[in-house]
C-alpha cells in the first residue's frame, strides 16, 4: 500500500519536521529576496531566442520542400516547441515570473502553443497536482486515468496495454494535457455537474480548434505561397515538430514522476497536513535527473523536480542553486534525494509501466516495498529506535539508511549472505 503515515515513513519526529520547514523556508526568501534584473533578462532571453527558432523554422520549410530543408524545418520548429512549452510555457504559468508585473509574461495571460487550454492546465496542474502530489484518487496525474503506476492501483484488463497506452499518449501528449480537464471518466459515469462540463468542452474545443487550424491549415496555406515549399510539406513537418515535443515533454515529466523512489501517498496523509508535512511529501513524491546546462535548458529545467515540486512559483533559472541547498537539507535529515541519469530514470519509469502491466500475483515486490512504491509498513521488522544518531558512526539514522538497512537485510534473505534479521536492530 502507498504512504499512509509520512512522519513515520521518513522516520522524522514533530521537532524535526518542523525544522525542516524553517529551513525551507529559509531558502525560498533567500531567492525571493534575490530576484531581479538578472532572472528578468534570463526570461525575456530565452523568449526572444525561442521566438527566432520558430522564424528560422518557418523560413526553412518555406524555403523549400527538399529532404534536408524540410528534416532542418521540421527539427528547428520541434526545438522552438519544446522550449515554449518546457522553459516558457510551463513555468511562466506557474505564475514563476509574475513578479515582474510584466502583462506579457504572466501566468493570467500566458497562452501557449498547444491544444489546451492554459486556463485548464493552471487548474489541473498548479492547483490539484502540486496540491495533492501522488496522492491516490486525488491527483490524476498519477497514471493520468489510463496508466498503471503502482501497485497500488486495482489491475484491470486494459492495464495488459500499459506500454501501448504510454507511447499513444507519448506520441499525442499534447491531447493528453488538453483532454484531462474535461473529467471524461466523470461524464460518462454521471457524475460531473453538465453545466460545468459543457463550459469545460466549449473552451476546449475553441484551443483547440484554433490550434489546428495554426498548425494544419494557416502556416502550411502560409508557406506554399513560396515556390519552394507546398502545403503537404508544411503540414507534415509541423504534425512532426508537435511529435517531437510531446515526446520529449512525455520523457521529462515521466522522470520526475515515475522513477523508483518516487514514493505514493493515500488520502489520509493529506488530513491535518502541515507546511513542513507538505515539503516532506513534495521531496518524497518527485525525481530528479542528472543534467548539464544544455539539458537543464531544454527540460524546462525539470531536471530538478523535487525543487520545482518544493518552490514550483520561484524563477526555473534559479533551481540548480536551490538544489545545493536542498541535497544539503536532505543529507542533514538524512533523506534520499531521488535523482540519477536521465535515460537511466526514463527506463526504470518505462520498466515499472511493464512489470505492472501484470496483476500483482505475477510481481515479487510487494506493496509495501516496491521500486515504484513503499510504505511504512517495510519498516514493520525495525526496531522503533533504530531512528536518531547511529552509536557505532555517530550520525543521523533516518529515512536513508533505514531503507538501505531494510534492503540489505532483504538481499541478504534471497542469496543467503549478508546481514540477519538481528542486525535490523543495529
Amino acid at each position: 500500500m502507498a504512504i499512509t503515515d509520512v512522519d513515520e515513513f521518513a522516520h522524522l519526529t514533530d521537532a524535526d519536521i518542523e525544522n525542516l520547514a524553517v529551513e525551507l523556508d529559509a531558502i525560498r526568501q533567500d531567492i525571493e529576496d534575490s530576484r531581479g534584473e538578472r532572472d528578468a533578462r534570463y526570461i525575456r532571453r530565452t523568449i526572444a531566442a525561442q521566438r527566432a527558432l520558430e522564424v528560422s523554422g518557418r523560413l526553412m520549410l518555406a524555403a523549400g520542400s527538399r529532404r534536408s530543408a524540410w528534416w532542418a524545418g521540421a527539427a528547428t520548429l520541434g526545438v522552438a516547441k519544446i522550449i515554449e512549452n518546457m522553459e516558457i510555457g510551463h513555468n511562466v504559468m506557474h505564475g514563476q515570473w509574475d513578479w515582474m508585473n510584466d502583462p506579457e509574461i504572466h501566468s493570467s495571460t500566458w497562452e501557449w502553443d498547444m491544444t489546451g487550454s492554459s486556463k485548464h492546465w493552471r487548474y489541473t496542474h498548479n492547483y490539484v497536482h502540486h496540491k495533492y502530489t501522488n496522492i491516490l484518487g486525488m491527483d490524476d496525474d498519477v497514471g493520468y486515468g489510463v496508466l498503471r503506476v503502482t501497485r497500488d492501483q486495482r489491475w484491470k484488463r486494459f492495464n495488459i496495454f500499459n506500454l501501448v497506452w504510454n507511447a499513444i499518449l507519448a506520441i499525442g501528449f499534447e491531447w493528453g494535457v488538453a483532454l484531462q480537464h474535461l473529467e471524461i471518466g466523470k461524464i460518462f459515469k454521471g457524475r460531473a455537474d453538465r453545466d460545468a462540463a459543457k463550459i469545460r468542452l466549449r473552451e476546449f474545443s475553441g484551443k483547440a480548434g484554433r490550434q489546428l487550424v495554426k498548425d494544419y491549415v494557416a502556416f502550411p496555406a502560409l508557406t506554399s505561397l513560396s515556390p519552394g515549399a507546398t502545403y503537404k510539406s508544411t503540414l507534415t513537418a509541423n504534425a512532426v515538430a508537435n511529435v517531437i515535443r510531446n515526446l520529449w515533454s512525455n520523457a521529462v515529466i515521466f522522470c520526475g514522476h515515475f522513477p523508483d523512489g518516487a514514493e505514493k501517498f493515500t488520502k489520509t496523509d493529506m488530513i491535518g497536513e502541515t507546511k513542513g508535512q507538505w515539503y516532506l511529501r513534495q521531496m518524497l513524491g518527485s525525481a530528479n535527473f542528472d543534467a548539464g546546462p544544455a539539458l537543464q535548458f531544454m527540460s524546462g529545467n525539470l531536471c530538478h523536480q523535487i525543487e520545482h515540486h518544493l518552490y514550483p512559483d520561484l524563477p526555473s533559472n534559479r533551481l540548480a542553486e536551490i538544489s545545493v541547498r536542498v541535497r544539503e537539507v536532505c543529507d542533514k535529515y538524512d533523506l534520499p534525494y531521488t535523482t540519477g541519469p536521465f535515460l537511466v530514470q526514463y527506463a526504470k519509469t518505462w520498466r515499472t509501466l511493464a512489470k505492472l502491466s501484470l496483476p500483482n500475483k505475477y510481481l515479487r515486490d510487494n506493496a509495501d516495498d516496491a521500486p515504484e512504491t513503499r510504505s511504512e509498513r517495510m519498516f514493520a521488522e525495525l526496531e522503533p529506535g533504530f531512528a536518531g544518531i547511529d552509536p557505532a558512526t555517530g550520525r543521523r539514522r533516518g529515512l536513508k539508511s533505514a531503507i538501505a538497512a531494510v534492503r540489505g537485510w532483504r538481499r541478504g534473505r534471497r542469496t543467503g549472505v549478508g546481514p540477519a534479521t538481528d542486525d535490523l536492530a543495529a
